[in-house]
């Protein structure tokens, strides 16, 4: 924030600074103020997977299946505020389902005691999953964005079964606020001239992402609307961070 506004100066900004914006109450600047957004890069899903021993295959079972036992599922996560705490708690908030959230200090962790057992289901981000999958250790019910994504092209979307569910994290650029417009716009273009590399595309879509091209002004519109759509959801779930 303190930096020249040049436009040498960067910030690699993220879905968890629109999360921390309300997880945080004493926060010493304001994300959508201070920074001005450059350019999006890539938005990734996640995916909701159980361990092997949950008697279901499909989200409309696991549903089903945490309604007839409420309050026995454990649902781990990679901490308080989180992309898996967050996108089980918008589940939560969408299905009525009473789920026991586990915070771990991470996603490792929490994928350990999922594969052993300890733990009965996670909303993972899916490069961290996607072996593990594969390898018949956790069993994927549905992928948390809107449309099926090329990395996991058999499971479908949880909005299928839960309509108006979407969750996803991305990441993009931005600089610091009174960045001359013309150097926002010079950043942009090569941001976006990248994005359209089809090797840069294809290794995207391996690790559960896509390209997140757009004009400075769409980034911008799109950030301050995914921090007030999460904004509710922490709230409204009680979120604070540790």
């Amino acid at each position: 924030m303190r930096a020249p506004p040049d436009g040498y100066t960067l910030l690699e900004v993220s879905a968890s600074n629109a999360w921390n914006a309300t997880l945080y109450d004493n926060l010493k600047f304001n994300f959508v103020r201070d920074i001005v957004p450059v350019a999006g890069v890539r938005r990734a899903g996640g995916v909701m997977e159980v361990h092997p021993s949950v008697p279901v295959t499909t989200v409309r079972e696991f549903i089903a299946y945490a309604k007839a036992n409420p309050g026995k599922i454990n649902m781990a996560t990679g901490g308080v505020g989180s992309a898996p705490h967050l996108y089980g708690e918008l589940f939560k908030m969408m299905t009525g389902v009473e789920l026991v959230t586990v915070n771990y200090r991470g996603a490792g962790p929490a994928l350990l005691d999922l594969i052993s057992g300890q733990v009965q289901v996670t909303f993972d981000v899916v490069i961290s999953s996607i072996e593990h999958i594969r390898a018949g250790k956790l069993r994927p019910l549905g992928v948390t964005t809107a449309k099926r994504l090329t990395a996991l092209p058999d499971v479908p979307p949880i909005g299928d079964s839960v309509p108006g569910y979407d969750a996803s994290s991305w990441d993009g650029i931005g600089a610091p606020a009174n960045t001359p417009p013309e150097i926002i716009a010079i950043l942009n273009k090569e941001v976006n001239a990248a994005l359209a590399d089809p090797a840069f595309k294809t290794r995207l879509a391996d690790l559960g992402a896509e390209p997140f091209a757009g004009s400075p002004a769409e980034f911008g519109k799109f950030v301050v609307e995914y921090t007030e759509k999460w904004r509710k959801v922490i709230r409204a779930a009680g979120i604070k961070a540790d």
